[in-house]
């Protein structure tokens, strides 16, 4: 359904991620582990293309996104939550989630949103700015959603978020592949997080996939070798 093959990624002379192949099956979710640096950032921007590749291909349901801006990637069924959230601070919560239908021609936001974050029906004509971080991250998520995407892309979303909100999270974003179909490739430091949501579980050093396993078969003491400094 999404695929890269042989992709990377460079900032000027230095290879950030390299002849990476990576494919995310319907309706499964990945974690991608890694410490800070090795490239999980560089990743996610380069796929929703806010960042441009430097090689190989990035396919999405048998489409090439490779030339495309993340706008267009966005209209071909990608997902975005970037690491920090990146609300829009001055807009209420509606506003927020209607800028993430402009690819889908509608007007409303879909009920079923409301229903997956009822924090956000709430707080609907309050300004983003003025929610906390797990309040925050909801809102990104719906934003994201309200695209209606096949491909949910998450880097970092457990970033400053309470222990008690990341476990429910993680039910969240299970839920939601459930009910919408989709696919949800997720970049994380946070060990515990990944193994509560993942079917499988990635982990990248220095821009290369070096450990790829089945949940089932994820051993999380040899996992936390590669997370340690």
């Amino acid at each position: 359904m999404f695929e890269l093959a042989d992709y990377g990624v460079a900032y000027g002379q230095s290879d950030v991620i390299k002849d990476m192949n990576l494919t995310l099956k319907p309706k499964e979710i990945i974690a991608v582990l890694g410490r800070n640096g090795m490239g999980k950032t560089t990743m996610m921007k380069s796929m929703i293309g806010m960042i441009p590749s430097k090689a190989g291909t990035i396919t999405l349901n048998g489409n090439d996104l490779s030339g495309l801006q993340s706008h267009q990637r966005v209209a071909a069924g990608l997902g975005f939550v970037p690491q920090g959230r990146m609300i829009f601070s001055t807009l209420t919560v509606q506003e927020n989630i209607e800028t993430g239908l402009t690819v889908t021609g509608k007007s409303t936001v879909p009920e079923d949103l409301y229903e997956l974050f009822p924090v956000l029906l709430e707080m609907k004509d309050r300004r983003g700015g003025n929610l906390s971080g797990g309040q925050q991250q909801q809102l990104a998520i719906a934003r994201a959603l309200a695209s209606n995407p096949s491909v949910l892309l998450l880097d970092e979303p457990t970033e400053g978020i309470q222990p008690s909100i990341i476990k429910e999270m993680a039910r969240t974003l299970k839920k939601i592949r459930d009910q919408r179909n989709l696919s949800i490739l997720v970049s994380e430091q946070v060990l515990s997080f990944a193994l509560d949501i993942a079917d499988r579980i990635l982990v990248i050093e220095k821009g290369k996939i070096v450990h790829d396993v089945p949940i089932a078969e994820a051993d999380q003491a040899s996992i936390a070798k590669y997370l340690s400094v």
